[in-house]
């Protein structure tokens, strides 16, 4: 494996900067000390800031051929818009998978967890072709394969009336036996592909199927990812479907772990939150879709006061619109200032930076190992251009990175030591290529709302008593 060694690099050191050597040797950081002896190749970090690579720690990569085109709606009928887009095909799945590493790349992310759409009856064909795209570029990939075995309705408040849903067309063991065999196929951490358990959320999934999902944790040391409580009208669905929080059932049934990251918690309250910070789970904050849908704004500060693990996303791109993590750090970071007028519990670029990085590590269990500029951690590293103009003038360098509007600064990127940015190019593929096939497999258009979803949309503005 190669070896190298950044000279000259500023790097955070308590509450300053320090301008020293990082000696990179078999994937590993070796030293950081000024004046290193140079190890491998010499690589020069002068005018730079070295930073561990953050974690877009949720999103769809899928979702990219729907941005920009989305109707202004709440989640629910968001959803019900989505589905009634043409299915994806595998060529699709692949370049957006490409897409969606390379713009995580270049907003300083190392790592991405995708939730992935799953193409029905397509299944293991899809994990397979999104875990090609992943590692053709190099990023570390965690791919959580989006699962459900209740159909649409069921994620649709009914009010005071009962209603009966189309059966879901894959029986619950045949989707565990697909995330099975998945696992068996694809699960390779040392070579930077992880296969974690995920269904969907508490409106599309049975006991069944969270209950397998744990099985499936347990025996294969998998991570959990889910999406929770992301509107109010899942807050309603958890009381129907349960009688008490949606957080109190997951934690009934052991879904909740230090090993669980769970995406969005925007309507939790205070014996919820004390809930996570007990079994050690993960909040992933979305904040870019969370105000793009309506859904509200998580209780972040809340979470960090509590002991809870937080750490960001920048969801899927027809919720966003954008996989720009450092635009998702920025909104997540300055949104809470008007949450809690006491500005000691405001959050710090700094704090941002280890929320992005130590965080997102924490959350997938992997806090040893990386997340952390140390040494014996693994060289998942981000070395950002301070000459940049958008980074100028010289003030603070991560101030300016958190709270500015960086563009473009991004000149180095390492995965396990492994180079895959080069003076802000992405060098293991052709993005040039990439950006024509985006180009030449889409076109302009304008979504109509179809009849289904017009239907879909009546009954929730009379559920929601709007």
């Amino acid at each position: 494996m190669v070896s190298f060694t950044i000279q000259n690099v500023l790097i955070a050191v308590s509450d300053d900067y320090a301008t020293v050597d990082v000696q990179v040797v078999d994937g590993k950081i070796a030293a950081i000390a000024p004046n290193l002896q140079v190890i491998g190749t010499a690589i020069d970090g002068k005018n730079k800031l070295l930073l561990p690579g953050f974690f877009n720690a949720h999103t769809h990569s899928s979702e990219m051929w729907q941005r920009g085109i989305m109707s202004v709606f709440p989640l629910e009928l968001w959803l019900a818009e989505l589905y009634d887009f043409t299915p994806l095909d595998p060529e699709q799945v692949y370049l957006s998978a490409l897409g969606t590493a390379v713009e995580t790349l270049l907003s300083g992310g190392t790592s991405v967890v995708d939730h992935l759409v799953l193409i029905p009856k397509l299944e293991l064909e899809t994990i397979a072709i999104a875990t090609r795209a992943y590692r053709e570029v190099g990023i570390r990939a965690f791919i959580a394969p989006l699962i459900q075995d209740e159909s649409l309705s069921a994620g649709i408040p009914s009010g005071e009336s009962a209603k009966t849903h189309e059966p879901y067309f894959r029986s619950t063991a045949a989707t565990l036996e697909i995330i099975e065999e998945a696992v068996r196929q694809f699960h390779c951490p040392d070579e930077g592909v992880n296969i974690l358990v995920a269904p969907t959320g508490i409106p599309l999934c049975t006991d069944a199927l969270f209950e397998g999902c744990i099985e499936l944790s347990d025996r294969y040391n998998l991570c959990r990812h889910s999406h929770l409580l992301e509107t109010r009208a899942q807050e309603k669905i958890a009381q129907q479907k349960y009688g008490c929080t949606a957080v109190e059932h997951l934690k009934r049934i052991g879904f909740l772990s230090d090993r669980t990251t769970l995406a969005h918690c925007v309507w939790l309250n205070d014996p919820d939150i004390a809930i996570l910070a007990e079994t050690q789970s993960t909040v992933v904050h979305n904040p870019l879709s969370n105000l793009r849908l309506g859904s509200g704004i998580a209780p972040i500060l809340k979470y960090r006061q509590a002991g809870v693990n937080v750490t960001f996303g920048c969801d899927g791109a027809s919720s966003n619109d954008s996989q720009d993590l450092l635009e998702a750090i920025k909104i997540g970071s300055i949104l809470h200032n008007v949450t809690d007028s006491d500005y000691q519990h405001w959050i710090t670029p700094r704090q941002a930076v280890e929320i992005a990085s130590l965080g997102g590590a924490k959350g997938l269990n992997l806090a040893d190992i990386l997340g952390s500029l140390a040494v014996g951690k693994k060289a998942d590293l981000v070395l950002y251009d301070l000459t940049n103009l958008s980074l100028l003038p010289r003030t603070d360098p991560i101030g300016l990175l958190v709270l500015g509007r960086p563009s473009n600064v991004v000149d180095s990127a390492w995965v396990n030591g492994k180079q895959i940015v080069a003076d802000g190019k992405v060098t293991t593929i052709n993005v040039d290529e990439l950006r024509q096939e985006l180009f030449n497999h889409s076109e302009w258009e304008t979504k109509r709302k179809s009849q289904t979803v017009a239907q879909i949309e009546a009954d929730y503005r009379t559920v929601m008593g709007l």
